[in-house]
């Protein structure tokens, strides 16, 4: 964001400036784009500053700032000046949202640790004795290790834990489309590897 440094302050707008800016996001709610400029420019420093002391993280808060003020673009006809200021009504836009990309980030990693701890409690034990011999149990085990981890895991969830396509798909925070590509993308992999080609 132009002008603003991860933790600055943001200045407060003058009572004449909020009232200026009601004024414009009544005229965006009416499909005014040079109005919105004007509440873009007054209102995205302060959803910035408070996205960052929200996150913690610029990058992540610069992301939110720009998904509000699109929702501030698409929404703008929910305000209602008699509610409070155009400022207190985007910053609670602002405040949703960064908490909900806490709450997101937050259960993203907790899924990774649990599907990661199901993996790494499992060897390929369960792979290795569908194949006979010690030849064929290693060449196996080198072809799970030798796939990108996208092909992988759904594979391990799916055929070594006995999950689903929705189970793994939900498992990931993938759509179960994407997992049955992945798997059929990672089966036809591993089976070229057995077989001996690229």
């Amino acid at each position: 964001m132009p002008g603003l440094r991860y933790g600055e302050e943001p200045q407060p707008p003058s009572p004449s400036d909020a009232k200026s800016v009601e004024a414009l996001l009544v005229k965006v709610a009416a499909g005014d784009k040079s109005a919105f400029t004007g509440v873009y420019e007054a209102l995205a420093r302060p959803v910035m500053g408070l996205a960052c002391r929200i996150l913690q993280d610029a990058a992540q808060a610069e992301e939110v700032t720009q998904d509000v003020m699109v929702e501030v673009w698409r929404t703008a006809g929910r305000y209602r000046p008699e509610r409070g200021t155009a400022k207190a009504w985007v910053l609670t836009l602002a405040h949703h949202r960064a908490v909900d990309r806490v709450r997101h980030v937050q259960s993203a990693a907790q899924r990774e640790y649990r599907v990661g701890a199901l993996i790494a409690g499992r060897e390929y034990d369960e792979v290795a004795e569908a194949v006979e011999g010690d030849d064929e149990r290693r060449r196996t085990h080198r072809c799970l290790d030798d796939l990108a981890h996208l092909y992988r895991v759904p594979l391990l969830l799916a055929y070594y834990q006995g999950m689903t396509y929705r189970e793994v798909a939900e498992s990931l925070s993938a759509p179960a489309g994407t997992v049955k590509s992945r798997m059929r993308t990672g089966l036809r992999l591993l089976h070229n590897c057995l077989e001996g080609r690229s």
